[in-house]
């Protein structure tokens, strides 16, 4: 819990989602809240003012919640959804994990290119694998993720994980058993679950030879 009484995003309890009605973890689902020009506005990190509106993260529940008018009768007054929420989530989510990472790069425990990532799972130091969405299913197989429930992370894309590491495109990476991975798989599972990337993949499988690569400063 942070010095002003707000939990921190991560800590224990459930919520329940205003589209399903099911309670979950909260780590499963997106806290929304009303902006000053009521606004319906996503709060990622759970720590902005005022009453929280939990969806499942998931882009047809939001795109309900939107267009139904839920958040609107979670608050108990009149809001305005964006139609494209559920693209706005995403986007968020996406730079969120892309964030995480490049912390994890910077702080010695996240590794990128194909010879560091297979050494990383080979040592058993490597607690996630990361891969990029769009790079061809025969690249991605050559690796295996650690043992484990959610170890796989494949919800970004070659140039998003590039920004992350610093580099043009990057197409294999681990997350280090330490500080961050946690964060990063939650992160990554809340985003799997709003975005779809079989678009992605099949427009590698079209150009497996261009993406099979990690980008010319990939290397390594």
């Amino acid at each position: 819990m942070t010095r002003g009484g707000r939990i921190r995003e991560g800590e224990g309890g459930e919520r329940r989602c205003i589209v399903t009605r099911a309670t979950r973890p909260r780590g499963g689902l997106v806290r929304f809240v009303a902006g000053p020009d009521d606004v319906v506005v996503p709060d990622l990190a759970g720590k902005l003012p005022g009453r929280g509106m939990w969806v499942s993260a998931d882009a047809a529940a939001i795109g309900q919640a939107a267009a139904k008018g839920l958040f609107a009768r979670a608050a108990r007054r009149q809001l305005r959804a964006p139609a494209d929420l559920a693209a706005r989530v995403e986007a968020l989510l996406a730079a969120r994990l892309v964030e995480l990472l490049a912390l994890a790069r910077k702080a010695g425990e996240a590794v990128a290119g194909l010879e560091k990532t297979k050494a990383a799972l080979a040592s058993g130091e490597a607690a996630l694998l990361v891969q990029a969405a769009d790079g061809s299913s025969r690249e991605r197989a050559r690796l295996r993720p650690p043992e484990g429930e959610d170890t796989l992370v494949a919800c970004l894309f070659a140039h998003e994980l590039g920004v992350a590491f610093a580099r043009d495109r990057v197409i294999h990476a681990a997350v280090l058993a330490g500080g961050l991975s946690d964060r990063i798989r939650d992160e990554a599972l809340r985003l799997s679950g709003i975005r779809d990337v079989n678009m992605g993949t099949a427009s590698a499988e079209a150009g497996t030879d261009v993406l099979a690569g990690e980008g010319p400063r990939g290397k390594g």
